[in-house]
């Protein structure tokens, strides 16, 4: 993974939108990956796998398109591609959830299960999460920050938030103010 360090804790769809800053790719690798799903590893339902291989890799990536696709149109209240919307509900059929139900000799449990590979498992985990997002009323109060080189998106919980990070952006931009200032005196 690159020198910065990923911005974590908006809903985890626009977490992984934002592994595309405006340098570079935080996902470019699959070691890149499993440093980013350990991360998230207490928001996820499975174990981080040891091995994450290119095509773990790929099927993340593209989830990771479609969703800042899709989020770019709905934000703004546009109707988003049919084929990014698509291509989220095939990474969710790929490796479905299903809650698998055993007696444990007292009672009933359900333990939710995905198949296939870790990152076919991941990637529907996420895309299901980008689905969430999607049909959530609060995606048109996803901002994009407003620092002059930054990219990053988040969910505004308050009306004058403005950067992704105020310990990332909103330092750098007063940092910038008060140097202006004080240039110029």
């Amino acid at each position: 993974m690159s020198d910065l360090v990923p911005l974590t804790g908006e809903p985890l769809a626009l977490d992984l939108v934002n592994t595309r800053p405006t340098a570079g790719d935080l996902l470019a690798s699959p070691g890149d990956l499993r440093s980013w799903w350990v991360l998230q590893a207490d928001r996820l339902p499975e174990e981080v796998p040891q091995q994450v291989t290119a095509a773990d890799l790929a099927a993340v990536r593209a989830v990771r398109e479609h969703t800042a696709r899709a989020l770019d149109h709905v934000r703004r209240g546009e109707e988003p591609a049919a084929a990014d919307l698509e291509a989220l509900n095939r990474a969710q059929r790929a490796a479905p959830a299903v809650s698998e139900v055993a007696w444990t000799g007292s009672a009933v449990v359900a333990t939710r299960r995905r198949d296939g590979s870790a990152g076919r498992r991941l990637a529907a985990c996420l895309a299901e999460a980008a689905a969430e997002l999607l049909a959530d009323p609060a995606v048109t109060k996803i901002r994009e920050c407003e620092a002059e080189d930054c990219v990053m998106l988040f969910l505004a919980t308050h009306p004058r938030r403005r950067w992704c990070s105020a310990a990332r952006c909103g330092n750098r931009v007063r940092v910038a103010r008060h140097y202006q200032r004080h240039k110029a005196g």
